[in-house]
């Protein structure tokens, strides 16, 4: 006879008690690392001057780029990543409206869940634009929503991409800036 296996299911109500990071992915907790590496902080800390300066040299009026912002997709899915840009008023302690752009940098312990997990929920939440940064092959790939599909763009690092944010919002960004 085979045991049963009992999962945990939790939600954001459960989610709000909890100290420290957490992610959580349909009904299941993930702990985020509570110390990010150098490398994975100096690199996010380029990414959002990027982004911040960009939106302020466009002057959009509506959009803002964070750090660690709950992105809640559904009742039993709170997601943080490590970057993002948001058009609109932010009334609660989450949103739970696609943001306009997302990043998340690879570790070795995030790999799997960012390049498959994260990449189907934020593909079906709608978010334009999902960044993934490698710090150890120093790549970026950029996915943008096509016919409510993924599709990797092309475009040179050191050439500006342009990033459709809104309908009064485009940003450009030297991707190769957030290595140096």
């Amino acid at each position: 006879m085979s045991a049963v296996k009992l999962l945990p299911y939790y939600t954001y109500k459960d989610y709000c008690n909890w100290e420290g990071r957490w992610e959580l992915i349909e009904g299941i907790p993930y702990a985020m690392s509570p110390a990010l590496l150098p490398r994975h902080q100096w690199i996010a800390a380029n990414i959002l001057s990027e982004l911040r300066s960009a939106i302020k040299k466009s002057e959009c009026q509506n959009c803002k780029a964070y750090d660690f912002v709950d992105v809640k997709v559904e009742e039993d899915t709170i997601l943080q990543p490590d970057a993002s840009v948001i058009c609109g008023q932010i009334n609660k302690p989450f949103i739970d409206f696609p943001p306009s752009l997302v990043v998340e940098i690879l570790s070795d312990s995030t790999a799997l869940k960012d390049r498959i997990t994260k990449f189907s929920i934020y593909e079906k939440f709608g978010i334009k634009y999902y960044i993934i940064v490698d710090p150890d092959k120093e790549m970026v790939e950029i996915y943008g929503v096509e016919d409510s599909k993924y599709t990797l763009q092309k475009f040179s690092p050191e050439k500006p991409f342009t990033f459709l944010l809104s309908d009064d919002c485009n940003i450009e960004i030297v991707l190769k800036n957030i290595w140096e």
